[in-house]
């Protein structure tokens, strides 16, 4: 199976001048870059602007002062290493803290510092639980990527995943089908692992993060298309990004090329406010209203998709923003305030559920459930150089 060749040194990218490469290094000392030639070949390199460098290519807003961490308290919904339960039916496995590239907009960044250890190799605690809690009818595979995961080892989890009766759907949380599509329609034991697992009552899902159309190449709607044929149901999500899709008419045909190879629209998100992605913000108003105009140029399949806050206290939908408020509801809710509807004021600037004010009426801070997961917003603001990935002593600090 012929694989693209990755980079993670910026120096090897001779397509950006040696003089930015060297500011470009002080960004990937906090934050780590990687990255394949199959996706560097979209690039425009002759456009600085262009969607898709900005995308995988490190930005100097990256180090502006700027959100936390851990925006959404993930550290709080860990039951076991490894394990996530925030929602009564649906269970996280973070199963890999590595992906086909390093979206430099990523939500979890902190799983690519080298003192921070989420993702686990051993999901035998979280398959215990997950086997222990009847209530979870859903599972996903996430990390970073899960694709990322050699072939033995996804079939593994995914064969005891089928063996506990009441997990119903298994999601596989992935960017490899535009990072990499090749690894998927060339490795045919894992799509025969998908025919397997997949039945027509017991579903594996392909959570896609398609961000740009550009990104829809053949090769990824090949790879699309063998997720199909091995009977996955393939959906996308993506945040709406400042100098990305952050235009109706790229959003729009992102919809309809989208819909055209058969993936639903599942989710638009507004951008956490995490550290590194200021120059990724959008305030909510504008957000809306690009989402409105895109999803007026394309047809019912395209507007399936919803617009969504991840927070720390659920998904909040954004039903509308207008004369200067946001009218919001509870689309997933840690504390089962499901449906729940709030109308509230939308300053001009407010670019996340907590800008708004009167917000801290409808949620409280969550408690941790374990103390053997580390809260990375208690960390150093620069990742701990001396840790090194998998060593003893970086075991040790993400357990205490």
């Amino acid at each position: 199976m012929a694989q693209p060749k990755y980079i993670t040194d910026i120096d090897k990218l001779t397509n950006i001048p040696a003089e930015e490469r060297a500011k470009l290094k002080r960004i990937t000392d906090k934050f780590v870059f990687r990255v394949n030639d199959y996706y560097l070949g979209l690039i425009d390199w002759n456009d600085p602007h262009d969607p898709i460098r900005k995308l995988v290519i490190p930005n100097e807003g990256e180090l502006l002062e700027y959100g936390r961490w851990d925006a959404s308290d993930e550290d709080t919904n860990y039951v076991v290493p490894g394990c996530q339960h925030k929602y009564k039916t649906t269970a996280l496995l973070i199963v890999s803290e590595v992906c086909g590239a390093y979206c430099r907009y990523c939500f979890r960044k902190r799983l690519f510092r080298n003192d921070v250890k989420e993702a686990v190799t051993d999901v035998e605690p979280g398959l215990a639980y997950i086997s222990a809690h009847p209530e979870i009818n859903n599972v996903l595979l996430t990390g970073g990527d899960s694709l990322i995961l050699g072939t033995p080892k996804l079939r593994s989890i995914l064969l005891r995943l089928r063996d506990i009766d009441h997990v119903k759907i298994i999601r596989l949380g992935s960017k490899i089908p535009v990072f990499n599509p090749m690894r998927i329609y060339e490795d045919e034991a894992l799509l025969a692992t998908i025919r397997e697992v997949s039945s027509s009552d017991k579903r594996v899902y392909v959570m896609t993060h398609v961000n740009h159309p550009r990104e829809i190449t053949e090769e990824a709607v090949r790879a699309f298309a063998a997720l199909h044929d091995a009977g996955a149901v393939v959906v996308n999500q993506t945040p709406i990004l400042k100098g990305i899709n952050d235009d109706p008419e790229v959003l729009g045909e992102l919809l309809d090329r989208l819909s055209w190879a058969g993936v639903t629209p599942y989710y638009f998100f507004v951008n956490r406010p995490v550290a590194g992605n200021r120059d990724f913000v959008l305030p909510l108003a504008e957000v809306y209203s690009i989402v409105e105009k895109a999803k007026a140029r394309t047809s019912g399949l395209g507007k399936r998709v919803r617009l969504s806050m991840s927070h720390t206290s659920g998904k909040i939908e954004i039903l509308a923003i207008e004369g200067g408020k946001a009218y919001l509801k509870y689309h997933q809710s840690r504390d089962n305030r499901y449906g729940r509807f709030m109308v509230l004021d939308c300053p001009d600037d407010a670019a996340w559920f907590d800008d708004l004010p009167g917000n801290e009426k409808y949620w409280r801070k969550p408690i941790k459930k374990t103390d053997r997961v580390v809260s990375v917003n208690e960390l150093p603001d620069m990742p701990l150089k001396t840790f090194k990935r998998g060593s003893a002593s970086r075991q040790w600090y993400a357990r205490r």
